[in-house]
């Protein structure tokens, strides 16, 4: 069966509730250029579901039960991820979902060893030296030079701490492939990545966007991971004109 809402097309639709999903142990911080640009459209809601419940799918429940009727998502990351569990849970809800450098994939080994290899600097209390060594894997190479994006990046992981990152890092860990749900989500669809996103990888976005039938999909040029807070510009841009494209941006 697949998932209940309009084709993909030019059709526009009533804009529904708009739900930014931020990344792991990430808040509303990365989401700041965003919010201001996408007021203009509707202002959005920032959930912190993901700092609150210990698993994908209670966070996802914990969404649906927060924002009642339908839904359009927009999850960097961990929060595309949150927003497939949410497609899982209620696809009649969901009217549209923008997944920001994320992945329908599972865990690979590799990642799982990285994972288990960032625990293991945590529990030896070098928390923040393991933050510090994420950075070149989020950003481009270009930008790792200024200091205010830098450290804006490891002032939000300060925020949320150890407990919360290996608990979401668990959460994440354990969710299933969600590839096989693809193919039937019929609502408007927007993939984005960086081009040079070395954590969830294009290769993964572009899966996305080919197994979903007629999704949109861009690519940031000079842009890591941390696209929302990396390139603004082009993101808010993409953002904006995907919402005007398929949405009536009226209140």
């Amino acid at each position: 069966m697949a998932f209940a809402g309009p084709a993909a097309s030019a059709t526009m639709h009533a804009m529904p509730k708009l739900i930014l999903l931020p990344g792991l142990a990430a808040d509303a911080a990365m989401w700041a250029a965003q919010r201001k640009a996408l007021a203009a459209t509707r202002a959005p809601h920032i959930t912190d579901v993901h700092f609150r419940f210990d698993t994908l799918p209670a966070m996802a429940s914990a969404l649906l039960a927060e924002h009642a009727g339908e839904l359009l998502l927009c999850g960097a990351s961990m929060g595309g991820i949150l927003a497939l569990e949410v497609l899982r849970q209620a696809p009649e809800r969901v009217r549209g979902v923008a997944f920001l450098g994320s992945t329908a994939r599972p865990d690979t080994p590799e990642i799982a060893a990285l994972r288990a290899q960032a625990f293991a600097m945590i529990e030896a209390g070098r928390y923040e030296e393991m933050i510090t060594g994420n950075v070149p894997f989020s950003f481009h190479p270009e930008r790792l030079g200024e200091r205010e994006l830098v450290d804006a990046y490891l002032d939000m992981l300060r925020r949320a701490g150890p407990e919360q990152l290996v608990r979401q890092n668990l959460a994440t860990a354990a969710r299933p492939d969600s590839r096989p749900l693809l193919p039937a989500i019929r609502c408007p669809v927007l993939v984005l990545c960086g081009d040079a996103d070395v954590v969830t990888t294009v290769e993964a976005s572009r899966e996305i966007a080919q197994c979903v039938p007629n999704a949109d999909f861009e690519l940031i040029e000079r842009c890591g991971h941390m696209v929302t807070m990396e390139r603004p510009r082009e993101v808010n841009a993409a953002l904006v004109g995907w919402l005007r494209r398929y949405f009536r941006t009226s209140s």
